[in-house]
C-alpha cells in the first residue's frame, strides 16, 4: 500500500512541476550577453545588445573598483535608475573588485520584467557588523520579474567574524548577515552565481514564487558555523539544480511554509546534508508539503537526507516528500527523521514535538556511510510518522569502527519497505 501511495504521489508532483515550469518559462529566457554596456552615455545608461535595452553600468553612477573604497551608494545609485526605467533595463556591474555595505534592490520596478542583473565583478562585504541594521548583505524584495546572472561572485568575508559567531551555544544568538537574500520575489532567475565565505546563510529564499536557482557554486570551510548553502521558507515553486554546496552546515534547508520544492542534480558535501527543517521551534509555523530531492550527491557531510523538527513544538506538518536516485559518499547518518532535535546550547522541552510527518518516499538511494547506523528513523511518540517508505536501499559501511555491516532504528514510526533493502530493515 504504501508503494502504490508513493507511485501516485510521485507521479502527482511530477506534473504539478512541469505545469509550473512550463508556465513561468514561457517567454521567460531573454539573452544574456557577457560584458555588455562597456561605455554608458547620458547619466550612465547604455545600449544593450538585447533591442530595446538600456544598461545601467554601475561605473557611470561611481562605483569604485580595487576592494577598496565603498560602492555602496553607487550601487543603490544605479540600481535606482535601471529600476525606474520604463524600457528594458540590465544592472551592470562588471569585471573588478567592488566593496560594497548593506544593500536592499527594492522593487517593484517599471521596466517590464524580467529586470536583469549582471554581476560579473567580485563583490566583497564590509566587515564591520555594526554596519548591518538588519542580518541581510544583499537583498532583493519585491519584485516581480528578475534574472540575476553573470558568473561572479559574492564574498561575504565570513572568516573575518566568524569568532564572534556563538549560536551553537546560544539559542538566542544575534544572527551574522545572510549574503544575498531574495524577499518576496515572483518569477525569479538566479543563475551561474559563487558565493563563498557568507557571514551566515549563503542564500535565502522567503516568500519566493516561481524561482528557479542553477549553475551555482558555493563554498565555506566545513567548519563555519550557521553557513547554509541555500535556506529556503515560506516559499512557493522553487527550483535548485546542477550546483555545487561546499559549507559548514546544511547545503539546502527547505523551513516552513515550503511547498513545492524541487532539488535537482546538486552535488553537496562537506556540510550538514539535505534538510527538512529545523521545523517547529516558533508559534503558528506554516506547513511543508510536496518536496522533490533527486539526482543528487551527497559527501563527507555529517547528515545526509535529514527531516529534523523540535521537540514540544507547536502543531503543524510536512507531508509529500520524495527522495530518489541519491548517491551517498561516506556520509554520516545517510537517512535520517530526528523529531527530538535540539543543538547544543539550546534549551530544549521535554514534550514530544507535535509535527505530523507522513508520506516520505526514499528511493534508490546508494552509496557508503561512515556511522555504523545507516537508517534511523526517531518519530513523535504523540504523532507517528505516518507511511515512509523505503524502497532500493543499498548502503555500506565506509566507516573505520570494525563493524560487520550497518544498522536501521526505527521509533514511532509506520514504515513499508520493498526492493533491496540494505541495511536490513527494522521493524
Amino acid at each position: 500500500m504504501a508503494t502504490a501511495r508513493g507511485i501516485i504521489l510521485y507521479s502527482f508532483l511530477l506534473c504539478s512541476f512541469a505545469l509550473v515550469s512550463s508556465r513561468a518559462n514561457a517567454g521567460y529566457h531573454p539573452r544574456v550577453g557577457r560584458g555588455q554596456g562597456g561605455v554608458a552615455h547620458h547619466g550612465g545608461r547604455g545600449r544593450g545588445s538585447i533591442p530595446g535595452e538600456t544598461i545601467f553600468n554601475v561605473l557611470q553612477y561611481g562605483a569604485k573598483p580595487g576592494g577598496k573604497k565603498d560602492s555602496t551608494e553607487a550601487f543603490m545609485k544605479a540600481w535606482v535608475a535601471a529600476c525606474h526605467w520604463r524600457g528594458k533595463a540590465r544592472l551592470l556591474i562588471p569585471q573588478g573588485i567592488f566593496l560594497i555595505g548593506q544593500v536592499t534592490f527594492q522593487g517593484p520596478c517599471n521596466s517590464p520584467t524580467p529586470i536583469i542583473v549582471q554581476v560579473a565583478a567580485t563583490l566583497k562585504a564590509v566587515t564591520d557588523i555594526s554596519e548591518f541594521a538588519s542580518p541581510e548583505w544583499v537583498t532583493f524584495e519585491d519584485i516581480n520579474g528578475l534574472i540575476v546572472t553573470g558568473g561572479g561572485t559574492f564574498d561575504g568575508q565570513g572568516d573575518v567574524v566568524w569568532k564572534y559567531n556563538d549560536c551553537r551555544r546560544n539559542s538566542n544568538c544575534q544572527l551574522l548577515p545572510t549574503s544575498i537574500k531574495f524577499n518576496s520575489i515572483t518569477n525569479g532567475n538566479l543563475r551561474g552565481i559563487n558565493s563563498v565565505n557568507a557571514k551566515s546563510f549563503h542564500i535565502a529564499m522567503n516568500r519566493c514564487q516561481n524561482f528557479r536557482a542553477f549553475g551555482l557554486h558555493i563554498t565555506a570551510p566545513e567548519d563555519s558555523p550557521n553557513t547554509d548553502g541555500i535556506h529556503i521558507s515560506s516559499s512557493n515553486f522553487v527550483k535548485v539544480s546542477k550546483s555545487i554546496i561546499s559549507t559548514g552546515d546544511d547545503c539546502i534547508s527547505i523551513g516552513q511554509g515550503s511547498t513545492n520544492i524541487s532539488i535537482n542534480k546538486v552535488t553537496c558535501g562537506p556540510g550538514h546534508g539535505i534538510s527538512i527543517g529545523s521545523l517547529g521551534k516558533y508559534p503558528d509555523e506554516k506547513d511543508v508539503m510536496g518536496i522533490i530531492v533527486k539526482n543528487s550527491t551527497l559527501m563527507n557531510t555529517d547528515n545526509g537526507l535529514r527531516i529534523k523538527t523540535w521537540p514540544g513544538s507547536p502543531p503543524s506538518q510536512a507531508s509529500g516528500i520524495l527522495f530518489q536516485d541519491i548517491i551517498m559518499k561516506n556520509v554520516k547518518n545517510p537517512i535520517i527523521i530526528d523529531q527530538l532535535y535540539c543543538p547544543s546550547g539550546s534549551s530544549c522541552r521535554t514534550q514530544p514535538s507535535r509535527v505530523r510527518i507522513s508520506n516520505i518516499h526514499y528511493r534508490n538511494i546508494r552509496g557508503t556511510s561512515s556511522s555504523p547506523l545507516g537508517i534511523n528513523l526517531m518519530c513523535s511518540p504523540q504523532f507517528p510518522c505516518q507511511n515512509v517508505e523505503l524502497f532500493d536501499i543499498n548502503l555500506r559501511y565506509s566507516g573505520k569502527r570494525r563493524v560487520s555491516s550497518l544498522t536501521s532504528s526505527c521509533s514511532n514510526v509506520k514504515a513499508g519497505f520493498g526492493g533491496v533493502q540494505i541495511p536490513p530493515p527494522c521493524r
